[in-house]
């Protein structure tokens, strides 16, 4: 006669695992939380000090007040830079998509000899340095006989940010099943109809971030503009000319106005990507 011993191994073990499981999880959202205050405290700091009635950037702050706001109201400098910023940001964005768009479209669709290169050549000016691009740029508006401005800057930006369009919408366009497109034809749609009715409709989440990328990335950029620009100045450049008498409160206050803006833009965003239910 045996004597049968009591299976507690399987209740320790499955305990174990839920202990193990809980460990992790708490490692990784711990990570996490590092991660996002490493990224976000400086914002709210930048946001913090706009607010301080002193000049100094010391903690903790002497005062609040609007005053920073006021001067950046009525610094026409200032607002021209943002205009123009604006400007350059929103016509390269445009300018991009119209040559962006119709280029992955022709990448998708169309096979011809030295397509891998093409596709490649694309991607390159993304990929070097902005000083590169930028005296590149220089060198050809020169030979041209081009006087700088911020329509050079324009084109600047374009060529530089052409490739955010392009792999962006080619991806998008390689998850598109081409049943749509070849019913629509079946049908007796004309190309134009198809690409308005069926394809745009359907990469336009690829469209709208990769514009809204391109004009966050056009807005921000320093290099190329600092070789292509003439007499008038974007932010970037202005902010970077002032940093040699240090961070000001104005500055504060601008990057405050564009974190502001930029959650606009991402509500904007999702509110126009989100599926519809019809």
């Amino acid at each position: 006669m045996t004597l049968s011993t009591p299976r507690v191994a399987a209740p320790v073990k499955k305990k174990r695992s839920v202990v193990q499981r809980f460990a992790a999880d708490t490692a990784f959202m711990t990570f996490v939380a590092i991660l996002m205050a490493f990224l976000y405290i400086p914002i709210w700091i930048l946001i913090i000090f706009s607010f301080n009635d002193s000049r100094s950037l010391t903690w903790p702050l002497s005062g609040f007040t609007l005053e920073w706001y006021q001067r950046l109201w009525n610094n026409s400098q200032l607002q021209d830079a943002i205009g123009n910023s604006f400007y350059v940001a929103s016509c390269a964005t445009v300018l991009t998509l119209l040559v962006g768009v119709p280029a992955a479209l022709a990448l998708h669709r169309l096979h011809f000899p030295g397509k891998t290169v093409f596709r490649r050549l694309v991607v390159l000016p993304i990929t070097l340095p902005g000083v590169v691009t930028g005296i590149s740029m220089l060198n050809l508006f020169r030979v041209l006989g081009f006087d700088l401005s911020l329509e050079t800057v324009i084109l600047g930006h374009a060529t530089a940010l052409l490739a955010v369009v392009v792999t962006q919408v080619s991806a998008r366009l390689e998850r598109l099943p081409k049943s749509l497109e070849e019913a629509s034809a079946d049908l007796g749609a004309t190309q134009i109809y198809t690409f308005i009715h069926i394809t745009l409709p359907n990469i336009r989440s690829a469209v709208i971030g990769a514009g809204l990328l391109s004009f966050v990335l056009s807005f921000d950029e320093i290099p190329v503009t600092f070789f292509l620009t003439g007499r008038d100045n974007t932010l970037p450049m202005y902010i970077y000319s002032t940093m040699r008498r240090g961070v000001t409160p104005e500055i504060n206050a601008v990057g405050t106005l564009i974190v502001l803006f930029s959650l606009i833009l991402i509500v904007a965003a999702v509110i126009a990507t989100r599926d519809r239910k019809h």
